[in-house]
């Protein structure tokens, strides 16, 4: 999707809202908490395997699912979660721009960068979340309105232990069927990070009325303290 469409438009919010009107309130926007997620009354089942309590203050997670801004700002209303910044991983540094990835040619995904504090959140908790109301892991390279390969679910472990707790809940939950299809999420090593620009920053707390983030972000953040109302806080903005 082009970064003109990606602001917000308003002719965009009008044929997204006439789009859920004409299919019934069935909600097609998946993965944008107007679908499965967002319609799911209890959380899906915690990882039967999450990491070992450490001594560790800070770990980093890198997840991908789907336009950053949702994303960021679902997981920086998450208590134990210390900071969350809009990135590309996945392509190389020369092409880490917002202008580049957007044409579908770099190999990057959008994606956000997670520090949190394990002794008050663990990795599992947040791939949970993850699974449940920041996207569709089910939806191969797309996620709700926005398509390519730069909205495909990915979840870059930094350790080898993030990659076998991924990996076990993913197989956890596709044999319990808890989605209609199975999960599409990649699971491979974080080989860097790039920071987007600043104005990718925050965009959804900081242009909350968007005809976009109104549609595909804040129902997010409401099914993240409808369902696990225990991890939800309020966000401040950057420390």
């Amino acid at each position: 999707m082009t970064a003109g469409i990606k602001t917000g438009l308003v002719g965009l919010g009008l044929v997204l809202a006439a789009w859920i009107a004409i299919a019934g309130g069935r909600r097609l926007l998946m993965g944008t908490v107007m679908g499965v997620e967002a319609a799911r009354k209890a959380p899906i089942p915690a990882p039967a395997l999450d990491e070992p309590h450490g001594t560790a203050t800070r770990e980093t997670a890198v997840f991908a699912g789907g336009c950053f801004w949702g994303v960021q700002t679902t997981f920086e209303h998450m208590k134990g979660v210390v900071d969350a910044t809009a990135g590309y991983s996945g392509g190389t540094a020369a092409t880490a721009t917002y202008a580049q990835v957007s044409s579908e040619t770099t190999e990057h995904a959008e994606s956000v960068k997670v520090v949190f504090d394990p002794a008050r959140i663990s990795y599992g908790t947040l791939l949970r979340v993850f699974f449940s109301v920041v996207h569709d892991p089910t939806q191969l390279n797309r996620q709700g309105p926005d398509v390519g390969t730069s909205y495909r679910s990915v979840i870059f472990y930094t350790s080898p232990e993030q990659e076998k707790v991924a990996q076990a809940y993913i197989a956890q939950l596709d044999a319990a069927h808890v989605f209609p299809k199975k999960i599409v999420t990649e699971v491979v090593p974080l080989k860097a990070f790039y920071d987007a620009e600043e104005y990718h920053q925050d965009y959804a707390e900081k242009n909350p009325n968007n005809p976009y983030i109104q549609i595909c972000d804040v129902p997010k953040v409401a099914a993240l303290k409808a369902q696990f109302p225990e991890l939800f806080e309020e966000y401040k903005g950057k420390k």
